[in-house]
Parts: structure tokens; sequence; C-alpha cells
């Protein structure tokens, strides 16, 4: 795994990390102890491809019960896992009651307890969080939160209930709320509050939260309605959560007894011109080809985010999906009608940005020598082509692809940067106050320019996990090792481990025989991720949503992780999944994990059950430990 990185001055290697704010080795056992290895046991399928039938599992211990988000069905499966291999559906719980029209998003479950984040109808409005009883299902109260609660979970001395509420905007961008953490305190079941940890605090902080790294950027939205929290960490000691904020490639830290965010940190970048932070770039060469590329940033963007302790000290563990904002895409107002030329009268290609927001787009057509306009009606953002005509790349840094001034050379080929999914609202060269400077055709600097000119190109996602300190300082990241792993011949797809992951290298989770297919993307995404405790040692259970399968790490020591055992439970690669083939694909598209230890399990053996929102099934793998 690659250990060094650089994060606001910090060199981390093998010997640096109470420098950083960790602590020293002798503080924990080796990593070297023991290894774990996972074996599918079994799953419940519900037989929905690609709509989100199972989601997010959660465990109660003392009924022996697996709760799943069926978001498909807007609703929690409730499943009998007393016997691991065979998972039961039992019953359902349907939050109609609670609002109508409403989606279930997330769940907890503590003390026999099950804690679900509900989504209204339209999201835009303030959610709920719902409890009921483990045991026999009955609803204990309910309580508005804010818009969208994306993610819930409890503090761990029961007190207290958070939600991430996202608050995403509408489709059309015509409403978007503030994102918010909503803390619940359950103390009294009967009586329910709630408290707002909200961002307004930091409306007047704009600028200088750009200059951190903080992404701000939604159109005409206040620091408040542009981040949108996603995912929360609670610190042991219940004192302290930290939640990713997804597209603002942040976390927010919050003080829970006051309810307060009290910093917003910024994660930082990755430059993929650096050797260990290599990608493979495009989806058209159809061959594995990890390399660095100057000039490229990457962005962690981190989806779910887990908590550890150290030492007294809290470490936090991050996937590092990415994710673009794309609202009003399947919107033809937003793009305007393709212009046409060849009728009488032509048809102009009119462009509604009011209509939604898009900002991914790919580097061929961002630096064609003709410009914007011809991408327009077709996946050209209007609020881009009302900043320039075109976009330009600065020589001086892709020169090695042939840039030069007013011509992007062979960095617009497809099996070099062409393919690669940017986001168009950085990267570009600016005055001091944040204007761009405008350039012409020719790559000249002039104020009556007509183009940009981009010398970062800023990438979606960190392909890696990360482990921070409590203050979001980076102790380490792995790099590119997880996609050379997946190219490598020592990895194995299907639950057998007979078939060659190089052979599907990231290809996509609801595709079939489709190699390649992600890498102009975010690779193979990993999004989900929870942490065990086995025999005093701390174990990473990492999910790939797009190649799929869970990578095992010792993260015992945090300067350096210690690969365990990766295993993709698909067992059907080459022909696309459809309804009617389900039962011999295997499980598809890992979403949510939940780690159940061995004085909580059925079978006295510590499991891995994983939500699969692709295959709609819930999988029980056994994890097995050995003394090395």
């Amino acid at each position: 795994m690659q250990r060094i990185t650089t994060l606001g001055g910090c060199l981390i290697m093998a010997a640096a990390l109470t420098a950083c704010g960790g602590s020293d080795k002798k503080d924990e056992k080796a990593n070297s102890d023991i290894s774990v290895k996972l074996n599918w046991l079994g799953s419940y399928k519900t037989g929905i491809l690609d709509a989100s039938a199972a989601e997010i599992p959660a465990y109660d211990a003392a009924s022996q019960r697996l709760f799943v988000v069926n978001a498909e069905a807007g609703e929690l499966d409730v499943l009998d896992l007393s016997d691991p291999a065979a998972p039961v559906k039992i019953d359902s719980i349907s939050v109609a009651a609670i609002a109508a029209g409403a989606e279930v998003n997330s769940v907890a479950v503590q003390d026999g307890l099950v804690a679900i984040a509900v989504e209204a109808d339209p999201k835009t409005d303030n959610g709920h969080v719902a409890i009921y009883q483990a045991a026999d299902l009955s609803l204990v109260n309910s309580i508005q939160v804010g818009a969208q609660p994306d993610m819930i979970t409890f503090t761990p001395n029961g007190e207290t209930v958070l939600t991430a509420n996202e608050g995403e905007p509408s489709d059309d961008y015509s409403v978007d709320p503030e994102g918010s953490i909503s803390l619940v305190d359950i103390r009294d079941l009967e009586n329910l509050s709630v408290a707002t940890a909200d961002f307004n605090a930091f409306n007047t902080q704009a600028d200088s939260l750009k200059t951190a790294g903080v992404r701000i950027y939604g159109p005409g939205a206040s620091v408040a309605q542009d981040l949108e929290p996603e995912y929360i960490a609670v610190s042991a000691n219940s004192q302290t959560a930290w939640v990713t904020l997804q597209e603002n490639n942040a976390l927010a830290k919050v003080d829970i007894a006051t309810a307060t965010v009290t910093d917003i940190l910024p994660l930082g970048e990755i430059d993929r011109g650096a050797e260990g932070f290599g990608i493979d770039i495009s989806d058209d060469d159809e061959t594995i080809n990890i390399k660095t590329w100057p000039g490229v940033v990457g962005q962690y963007q981190p989806d779910a985010i887990h908590a550890y302790t150290l030492a007294g000290k809290t470490l936090l563990v991050t996937a590092n999906e990415g994710d673009a904002r794309a609202w009003g895409e399947d919107n033809a107002a937003y793009w305007g009608e393709e212009a046409d030329d060849e009728v009488d009268p032509p048809v102009l290609c009119e462009p509604d940005a009011s209509q939604g927001f898009v900002e991914e787009f790919r580097v061929k057509h961002l630096v064609h020598a003709s410009g914007f306009a011809r991408r327009c009606g077709d996946d050209l953002p209007p609020q881009l082509a009302e900043m320039a005509e075109g976009a330009l790349l600065d020589p001086t840094v892709f020169g090695y692809c042939g840039a030069v001034a007013g011509d992007p050379g062979n960095c617009r080929a497809d099996d070099v940067l062409g393919r690669l999914n940017i986001t168009w609202t950085r990267g570009y060269k600016t005055d001091a106050s944040g204007a761009p400077l405008m350039y012409t055709d020719a790559g000249v600097e002039d104020v009556a320019g007509t183009h940009l000119m981009y010398d970062k190109l800023y990438s979606y996602g960190g392909r890696s996990f990360s482990i921070w300190d409590e203050d979001g300082n980076q102790i380490f990241d792995s790099g590119d090792a997880i996609e050379r792993f997946l190219a490598s011949d020592d990895c194995k797809l299907g639950s057998d481990r007979a078939i060659a992951c190089a052979d599907y290298f990231n290809s996509g989770h609801d595709e079939g025989d489709a190699m390649d297919s992600r890498s102009d993307a975010k690779g193979p995404e990993p999004e989900g991720l929870t942490i065990g405790r086995i025999q005093g040692q701390t174990f990473l259970f990492l999910g790939l949503e797009r190649m799929g399968g869970i990578l095992v790490y010792n993260i015992t020591d945090p300067r350096e992780p210690v690969f365990q055992d990766y295993l993709n439970s698909r067992n059907t690669w080459d022909v696309d999944p459809e309804a009617g083939n389900l039962d011999g694909y295997g499980d598809l598209g890992p979403e949510g994990l939940v780690f159940i230890s061995e004085e909580e399990s059925p079978t006295g053996e510590p499991l891995l059950v994983v939500g699969h929102e692709v295959s709609g099934s819930t999988a029980v793998y056994a994890v097995q430990v050995s003394k090395e």
C-alpha cells in the first residue's frame, strides 16, 4: 500500500504518525498476529434488479434480526438471521404512517431500538426520524428533522440519534434546502426532542472556505445550501461527530452537546502526476493502463466514514467514492434543443440554465478547437457556455501530450485525456479575486478573450480509502493500490474465486462483459465501509460500488494497513444482468455494510452483512480468523 502522501504540510511515512496526530506503534498490537478471510454463506434475494431493493443493513443481536433498507418498496425489510446461510424475510416496516409518499433512506439499530431516516415527498421538504422496537416492530415515536435525512446513526452512549440531512436541490434547482445535521435526544422516548447543527454561521465565510479548498459552487447557493452532509462517524465518548460533505470534498466537525458545527475541514487534492497515485483514465481502449497523469487532480469526496480509537485518539476512515452534481440532466429544457442551421428557419439551441446544474464534462469536449457551441443541445452545461466560448489546456502543464498554445494536441485523444470526466467548475486560471482569466483562441491572455485556460483537470473520487486524525489531517491513503490489485493476477472474482479480475477490470455493476467501462469516471468507486474489532485488532471492510466486492484490511496500525482479502460474490460476468437471470448472478453493487462480532453473532463467529443495491440481495459472509 502507498504510505507517502502530503496534506496540510504533513509528510507521512512509517515512522512519522506521532507528528501528524496519531500515536506510537507500541500502543497497539502489531498487525501480523491474525489474518481474516471472507467466505460467502448465503443471501436473501428480493429478485428486484437495479432499484435499490437492498441498501443499508443493521442488526439486532437480541432478536437476531436484520433490518434492511428496501428503497424500491419504500420500506424496511426485516430478515431472520438465526441461520446466516439462509436469511428469511419475516416482516417489513412501512413508514407510510409517518408521511405520505415517504421513503426509507437509512437505518441504525442499538439496544433493541430501530432508528429509521425517512425522506419526505418531495425530498426538499423536512424529513423524519422514526423509532421502532426491534422485538415487535412497534412504532415508538417519530419527530421531524431536516431535509433529506440520508444517513442515521446512534451515539455510542445511546442517548442521541443523528441524521445527515443532505438537502439536495430539486432536479430543476428551483428549491435548494440547507444541509444540516439533526440530533434527536432519545433519552425520553415518549418526548423526543431535536436540535439542529446547521451551517448558517459559515455563510459569511464562503471566500475563505473556497480558498482553503472546500468546494462551494452551486448556482446562487449560500454556504448552508451548498454543503450536503452525507455520512456520519461518532467518537467513542459520544462527544464529537464528523460528517462527510461529499460533493464539497470536506468534513464537518460537530460538537454533539451543543449541536454546533465547530469546523469545516477541507480534505485536499490528489496529484495524479505523482507516483503511487495514478489511475486508468480511459474507457475506450479496453486495456488496463494505470499510470500517472500530470495536471490531473483527484478529489477525495468520501461517502462512508467510520471512527475507531487508537491510544485514546479518534481516527477516521473514509471510502473515497467521488460524486458530481447533476441536476436537470434529464430535462430537455436545461440542455436546449440541438441546433440545426440546415432548416428554414434555422433551429437555434436555446438552453435554460435555470432548469438545472450539471458540472461534469469530458476533457475532449472541453478543449475542442471548435469551442463549446458544437455540444449545445447535447451535453453542454449552459452555465459553462455563459462563462466562455471554449477552453484551452495550458501547454506548460500538458505539453507532455502535445498541447501547445491554442491547440490541445494529442491530449484530446480517447486513449489519453479525452475520455476523462472532470468538473468544469474549477481548474481554469483565475485572477486574485477568483474571476476567470480570459484568453484568445490562440492561447494569448486577453481581457476581451473568449476562452478559459485550464492548468488543472479535476477528476472525481480518490479511488482509495484514507485514514485521518480528528482534525482532518491525513495519516494514510491507499493511492492507486486498489486499482493495481484489481488489475493483478492475485485478484479473483466469484464466490469460488475462479475468475480473473483483470478480464473485467473497472467494469460496471449493472453491465456484463464491460471491461474498463468505468475507468473514465471513478474507477472502482469505494463507497461503503464498516469496521470490526477481532481479537484486539481493528479491521476495515470496504465495499467497491462498481466492480463490486469487499476488500479487507487490518488497520490496527493506521500508518501501515495490511491487505487481508478480497471477495466478490458476483458469479456471472459475461452477460448483462436482467430480472430473469438474477439467480445465477450473485451479488451486484455493494452499498451498506455491517459487521457482527462473534459475541453478537448467531453462530459465535464474526459475520459481515452487505446490502447490494443492484442485485437487490443481502449477502452474509463468514469472517474466518486464523493465526499467522
